[in-house]
C-alpha cells in the first residue's frame, strides 16, 4: 500500500512510505490484541436470527438454542466428557425429586435449576473448549456477535463473549424458573405475578406432577441444559406466559403488507423512519381499546398524514390488566385500519411491549430487525404526560431496569411528539422478562 504524491523528492517518498507501512504494522498489532474486536464482529442488519418454531425459547435463551440446533456445536458439547457428567447429574437430581421430595416445592425447583456451582463448571468449560477455529468459535463468529443479541458484551474477546452468554441465558433460565414455579417477585408483579397460589395445600403436589412430566419428556435428552431449559418452558407454558411467541413470524402475519413496502420506500422523502405510539391499557378485562389508546392513535394518525413517516409501529402486548386476553397492537392496528382508514400496508405491530421502555426499545429492534435506516430519527407520539416522560425520564428507568439505554432523544416538536435516535443496544436480550425479552 503506497500513498503517492506529487513529491519530485525519492527521500520524502520513501519516508512516506516507511510511515505507511509502519501505521499497517500498528494495525496488524492491534488487530491481534485480545479486546480487539473486528468490523466483522460488530451486528449488521444482514443478520438473520435463527427461526425456530419454540419462539419463547430463542428470544430468551439465543445460546442455547444455537447450541442445540447448531449441530458441530452440539456434538463438540455432547462429547465433552464433564458437560455429559452434568447433563448426568441433572437427570439424577430430576428422578431424585420426583421420588423423595413429597409436597417441599424448593425440592422439585432446586433440581430443575442451575446451581452456582454448575454454572461455574460449565463457564470453565466452555472457555476450555474454545478455540477461534473449532466449532464454538465459528459459533460465536458467525452467530454471536452479528445477531447484537448479547451486544453488551460485544467488546470482550471471544471467549469471554460465550461465558457472557452462558450465564446470562442460565441465570434467566433460573429466574423464569424461580417466578413461575416458586412464586418469586417478578419486576412487574402487578401483571407478570404467578398464576397460582403457592401457600396452597394442593400446589406442592401440582409441582410433583410437572416435574414428572418434564422427566418424561427429557428422557433422551443429551445436553447439560436440557433440563432446566426445558422446565422454564413448561413453566412459563402452564402459566400462559408464553407471549413472546405471539403472531411469530410477524413479518409473515401481521406485518407482512408493511413489511413488503419498506425495500420500495424513498427515505428521503420522510424526516423520520416511522411513528411510534405506545399503547395504554384499558383498566378492566372487558375493554380491547383504551380511550386514551384511541386518542394516542388519533395523535399519531395527524403526524402520519403530514408525512411525517411512512409506517406507524403500535407497541404493546397483553399487559393491563393481569392476564388480559387482549394485545394492545393488535387492538391498536385494528382501530388504525378499519376506523381511521390507515393502509394495513404503513401499520407495524410491536406486540410484546410491557412497558414504556420495551416500548422504544422494541421499536428500535424492529427498525434493525426490517432493515430500515438505523442513524434515521424516528418520531413518538403520545399523550402529552407521557411523552414529558419519555424525553425527561425514560432514559434513567431504561438504565435501572434493562442495563442500558436503547434510544437517544431528540428534539421535541410538540408536547405530545418527541423525536427519538435508535441505539444499537436494544438488540440485547432481558433475561428477567420471559414475555419480552
Amino acid at each position: 500500500m503506497y500513498f503517492y504524491t506529487n513529491f519530485p523528492d525519492n527521500n520524502r517518498f520513501r519516508l512516506l512510505k516507511n510511515h505507511t507501512m509502519r501505521f499497517i504494522l500498528f494495525l496488524f498489532l492491534f488487530a491481534s490484541l485480545p479486546g480487539f474486536i473486528s468490523a466483522q464482529s460488530n451486528p449488521g442488519q444482514q443478520y438473520r436470527l435463527l427461526k425456530e418454531v419454540n419462539y419463547v425459547q430463542t428470544k430468551n435463551y439465543y445460546l442455547l438454542t444455537l447450541l442445540e440446533k447448531d449441530a458441530a456445536a452440539r456434538k463438540l458439547i455432547e462429547e465433552d466428557p464433564e458437560l455429559r457428567k452434568l447433563a448426568a447429574s441433572k437427570r439424577e437430581q430430576l428422578l431424585e425429586s420426583v421420588t423423595n421430595c413429597k409436597n417441599r416445592v424448593s425440592c422439585y425447583t432446586n433440581s430443575l435449576k442451575f446451581s452456582d456451582a454448575e454454572i461455574k463448571n460449565v463457564s470453565g468449560r466452555l472457555r476450555a473448549l474454545y478455540q477461534p477455529g473449532n466449532e464454538l468459535g465459528t459459533l460465536v463468529k458467525d452467530h454471536l456477535y452479528p445477531s447484537g443479541t448479547y451486544i453488551l458484551f460485544n467488546d470482550l474477546p471471544p471467549a469471554d463473549l460465550l461465558v457472557k452468554a452462558w450465564e446470562q441465558d442460565a441465570g434467566g433460565i433460573n429466574f423464569t424458573i424461580g417466578v413461575y414455579a416458586e412464586g418469586a417477585k417478578p419486576n412487574y408483579p402487578n401483571i407478570d405475578s404467578i398464576s397460582f397460589n403457592v401457600s396452597a395445600p394442593f400446589y406442592g403436589a401440582f409441582i410433583h406432577t410437572a416435574a414428572d412430566v418434564i422427566a418424561g419428556e427429557s428422557e433422551d435428552a443429551s445436553l447439560f441444559f436440557a433440563i432446566p431449559l426445558m422446565s422454564a418452558l413448561r413453566f412459563l407454558e402452564i402459566n400462559e406466559r408464553m407471549q413472546a411467541a405471539d403472531f411469530e413470524p410477524m413479518e409473515a402475519t401481521e406485518n407482512k403488507a408493511a413489511v413488503q413496502s419498506i425495500p420500495s420506500i424513498n427515505w428521503e422523502q420522510y424526516p423520520y423512519s416511522v411513528i411510534l405510539v405506545p399503547g395504554s391499557g384499558p383498566g378492566n378485562a372487558t375493554t380491547a381499546l383504551s380511550a386514551e389508546a384511541m386518542l394516542r392513535l388519533r395523535l399519531g394518525v395527524i403526524q402520519y398524514k403530514k408525512g411525517m413517516a411512512p409506517f406507524i409501529v403500535v407497541s404493546g402486548g397483553k399487559v393491563h390488566p393481569f392476564k388480559t386476553k387482549y394485545n394492545e397492537a393488535f387492538e391498536m392496528k385494528r382501530y388504525l385500519v378499519e376506523t381511521l382508514g390507515i393502509p394495513e400496508k404503513a401499520v407495524i405491530i410491536e406486540p410484546h411491549a410491557r412497558h414504556t421502555t420495551t416500548n422504544l426499545r422494541n421499536c428500535a429492534r424492529l427498525i434493525y430487525r426490517y432493515g430500515m435506516p438505523f442513524s434515521k430519527p424516528a418520531l413518538s407520539s403520545t399523550s402529552r404526560g407521557h411523552s414529558l416522560m419519555i424525553s425527561n425520564l425514560l432514559a434513567a428507568r431504561c438504565k435501572a431496569e434493562l442495563g442500558m439505554v436503547p434510544f437517544t432523544i431528540g428534539q421535541r416538536l410538540t408536547e405530545t411528539a418527541v423525536e427519538f435516535y435508535p441505539a444499537i443496544e436494544a438488540l440485547q436480550i432481558n433475561p428477567k422478562e420471559p414475555m419480552d425479552p
